[in-house]
């Protein structure tokens, strides 16, 4: 499954509404640890027909940052059915990101 851009507009459609998990990425362009994760989270994507992989970036959607109380940056938030579970701060590696699902 291919990662998306999510918005304040379609946040909810592919987020909150959505069953199973969802993996969302708060990155920043400017941001050295975001562009190392960057490449793991499209892995997880390609590798993962079970699983939802999103993307915030927070200089565009300050909205949405705010609402998840993001403060660092690349946070991670797992998502399952709608309701946020588990959360990741900093770069890390593939398998602890897919630890946090499987």
């Amino acid at each position: 499954m291919k990662e998306i851009r999510l918005q304040k507009d379609n946040f909810k459609e592919n987020v909150l509404d959505q069953k199973g998990y969802v993996l969302v990425d708060f990155w920043a362009s400017w941001c050295g640890p975001c562009k190392m994760l960057a490449p793991v989270l499209s892995q997880i994507a390609e590798e993962n027909d079970d699983i939802i992989v999103g993307k915030v970036n927070v200089d565009e959607e300050m909205e949405l940052a705010q609402a998840f109380k993001i403060q660092s940056i690349p946070t991670v938030i797992l998502f399952k059915d709608g309701k946020p579970v588990k959360q990741s701060i900093g770069f890390t590696s593939k398998e602890n990101l897919e630890k946090m699902w499987k």
